[in-house]
C-alpha cells in the first residue's frame, strides 16, 4: 500500500500517524511525505462495517465530480486507490485542530463561511446525479414515530419522567408533525448541502470553514444545512443555536418557514435514533444524539410556541 500511496502522490511516506476520533472507524492516518508534503489517508476494507463500505464510494465521487463547488471548503482531492480488498482517498490534510472546544468566535467564523458556502451555489445547475430528496427522509419521521407506539421509546429517554414526556410529546405531536411534514414541499432555489455538519467533519482555518466526509452530499434548503450546524455546535457545549443562526443570517437569509421544519424534522431523526441500541463499532454516537436531541426539540418547542419541554433535563447524554 505505501508503494501505491507513493505512485499517486509522487512522493514516497517518510512517517504516518493513525487519526482516532471520528464517530465512524475508518483507517485514517496523516502523512508527511519524503519530499515535505502531507496528505490524509483515509481507507475502508472487508472489516470496515457496511456504512463505511458504502459511503467511501459516495465520497469519492463528490470529491471526483464537485470539485469546482465545493472547493475551498472541501480539502483537495489527491487521488484513489484500490488494492484488493482496500478503497483508498488521498486528500490534503487540513491539521489536527479539532473544535470543540467552541468559543462564540470560532462559532461565528464558522457560520458565516458556511452561509457562504451555501450562498455560493444557491440557485445553481448541480449534477443531476445528486439527489434533491435527501432532506424529505424527516418530513414522515413524527408520524411512523406514532403510528408504530416508538414514540414511547423516546418518552423512554426521560426515565423516572417518562409519563410526563409521553404526555409532552401527545400535546406537541401535530405541530412537530405538520411542520417537518413541510419538507417535502420546500421548493428551489436550492444550494448544494454537505448534510453532516459535526463537529468532527469540520475545521476551521482563519475564516475559512473545511469541511470533509461528504458522502451525504445532496441538494436542498440551505437552513437544513444551517440548523442542523446550529445544533450539533450547541450540543457540543458551543453558543446557543439562536446565536449561531444569528450568525449565518449576517450573510446567508434565513427563511421561518423553512427553518421551522427543518428543525422539527431534524428533532424527529434524533427522537427516532436517540433511545436505539449502540451501533457496533461506533460506541459514542447515541449519547451524542441524546445531546442533540435534547437541543433540537427544545428549539423546534420555542419555534412552534409549545410548552417548554422541562423532562429533557432527565435524559442523559
Amino acid at each position: 500500500m505505501k508503494d501505491d500511496v507513493a505512485r499517486v502522490l509522487g512522493s514516497p511516506v517518510a512517517r504516518a500517524a493513525r487519526v482516532y476520533g471520528g464517530y465512524a472507524p475508518s483507517a485514517t492516518f496523516r502523512m508527511v511525505l519524503a519530499d515535505g508534503r502531507r496528505a490524509f489517508f483515509k481507507g475502508v476494507n472487508a472489516s470496515s462495517n457496511v456504512y463505511m463500505r458504502g459511503a467511501l464510494p459516495r465520497e469519492e465521487r463528490v470529491y471526483r465530480d464537485l470539485g469546482p463547488f465545493i472547493r475551498p471548503w472541501a480539502p483537495a482531492f489527491l487521488g484513489s486507490i484500490k488494492r484488493l480488498d482496500w478503497h483508498v482517498l488521498l486528500l490534503e490534510d487540513v491539521g489536527p485542530q479539532t473544535m470543540p472546544p467552541w468559543s462564540p468566535a470560532k462559532a461565528r467564523r464558522s457560520a458565516r463561511s458556511f452561509a457562504i458556502f451555501h450562498a455560493s451555489t444557491h440557485g445553481q445547475t448541480l449534477p443531476r446525479w445528486l439527489s434533491r430528496t435527501e432532506h424529505h427522509d424527516f418530513a414522515d419521521l413524527w408520524r411512523r414515530l406514532s403510528k408504530t407506539g416508538e414514540l414511547a421509546k423516546t418518552a423512554g429517554l426521560a426515565q423516572r419522567r417518562a409519563d410526563e414526556a409521553r404526555e409532552w410529546l401527545d400535546v406537541a405531536l401535530p405541530a412537530l408533525r405538520e411542520s417537518a411534514g413541510r419538507l417535502t414541499q420546500l421548493r428551489p432555489p436550492h444550494s448544494l448541502l454537505h448534510f453532516d455538519t459535526r463537529s468532527d467533519n469540520v475545521r476551521l482555518h482563519g475564516e475559512q470553514l473545511r469541511m470533509f466526509d461528504w458522502n451525504f452530499a445532496s441538494v436542498g434548503p440551505h437552513e437544513i444545512d444551517a440548523a442542523a450546524f446550529a445544533q450539533a455546535t450547541e450540543a457540543e457545549g458551543g453558543p446557543r443555536v439562536d446565536r449561531t443562526m444569528a450568525w449565518y443570517a449576517e450573510v446567508m437569509p434565513l427563511r421561518k418557514v423553512h427553518v421551522d421544519a427543518a428543525v422539527a424534522g431534524i428533532a424527529a431523526y434524533f427522537a427516532d435514533r436517540a433511545w436505539r441500541p449502540p451501533i457496533p463499532g461506533v460506541p459514542r454516537v447515541r449519547a451524542f444524539q441524546r445531546r442533540q436531541l435534547k437541543v433540537s426539540l427544545a428549539w423546534a418547542a420555542r419555534l412552534l410556541d409549545l410548552p417548554e419541554p422541562r423532562w429533557l433535563e432527565a435524559v442523559g447524554g
